[in-house]
């Protein structure tokens, strides 16, 4: 059953490795070299996270989202604190869910782009795993993976250590010391990158949630899980997760300096920055989150809250959207409305 789920994932893998295998050494690398390989398997991860983007860029959509309507979320969470009858339970989930549907936000957009990556991640493990099987015959070529080139992938060394090696199924002190070398670079660029995100990227208000506390202990945790796992992977898998977790610590630097969560440390530094350069500051609204009821009061601490301080603007010039949000220019817009309520 799982050989059929991932056969095609497996071809897809065999497919882009051998692909660039060939354009490395139509370059003048050697075909037989682990470095061809390595870099092999580095250009699968490039084709994976570029294919990625789209989805990548609905994760930061929804991310943003989700940080916008946290004082709806509040609301909705202190209006029926305390209460554990079904019917108020009931009634919880139904006004979050609207209040998702109302602002088109998706909690569980976050996780699409590392639920796709995982197929993938096991496929690459079973290519690496067979290389021996199908360079001796007991298995079948993968796609363009064939028993000469299955061989030759097998025999290739990086710093003397086989591809297909494992630290745990191997006795080689290079593959040991360069598996823990790999370990340790895994281990730094997901704790640089977790601890970006919440120092730069995150509302002090946010800090206290109980989620800002999970991923501050998943930070720290993660180091662990990497040298429990790390150690049962082929060097080749240990290569893709190195290079996959420094693609994700480079992407999240430009996310976070060009754009930043609302009311986050990274958004103020994005406007002093666009500030100094004499550029309009603008921010991000989500059309639907409040009603046009709701008094100017209110929408100044929701925005407050929010860590979105009022929608500023230059000129008077009417709004434009992206992507469903909103972009508002600062101007007096509430105070005009404020004044013709008055009247």
């Amino acid at each position: 059953m799982l050989d059929t789920i991932l056969y095609p994932l497996e071809w897809f893998v065999a497919f882009v490795m051998v692909s660039f295998h060939q354009l490395f050494t139509t370059i003048g690398l050697r075909p037989e070299s682990g470095w061809t390989w390595a870099l092999s398997i580095a250009g699968l991860v490039v084709v994976l996270r570029v294919l990625l983007i789209p989805l990548f860029v609905k994760q930061i959509k929804s991310s943003r989202r989700m940080q916008l309507i946290q004082p709806e979320l509040q609301k909705i969470q202190k209006k029926y604190k305390g209460k554990k009858d079904p019917e108020s339970r009931q009634k919880m989930t139904e006004e979050t869910m609207e209040l998702y549907k109302r602002t088109g936000t998706n909690p569980f957009s976050s996780c699409m782009p590392i639920l796709l990556q995982s197929p993938f991640f096991f496929a690459l493990f079973r290519v690496l795993n067979n290389l021996g099987k199908i360079a001796d015959g007991r298995h079948d070529p993968i796609g363009l993976l064939t028993k000469n080139l299955a061989s030759q992938a097998e025999s290739s060394t990086l710093f003397g250590a086989s591809l297909s090696s494992t630290f745990l199924g191997s006795h080689e002190t290079s593959v040991k010391i360069l598996t823990v070398m790999m370990i340790i670079v895994m281990s730094a660029t997901v704790f640089i990158t977790q601890h970006q995100l919440m120092r730069r990227n995150m509302p002090a208000a946010a800090l206290d949630n109980p989620m800002a506390k999970q991923q501050k202990y998943l930070m720290y945790l993660m180091p662990i899980f990497f040298a429990i796992t790390g150690v049962n992977f082929p060097i080749g898998v240990l290569i893709y997760w190195v290079v996959t977790n420094l693609w994700t610590m480079v992407q999240q630097f430009y996310v976070i300096r060009r754009m930043p969560t609302p009311g986050s440390e990274a958004e103020k530094a994005l406007e002093a920055r666009r500030r100094a350069k004499g550029k309009e500051i603008k921010k991000l609204t989500i059309p639907g989150l409040n009603s046009d009821s709701d008094d100017d009061a209110d929408d100044a601490d929701l925005a407050k809250t929010a860590g979105t301080p009022g929608t500023m603007t230059a000129s008077g010039t009417q709004a434009g959207k992206t992507s469903g949000q909103r972009v508002q220019p600062s101007s007096n817009k509430r105070g005009k409305n404020a004044k013709g309520r008055k009247r």
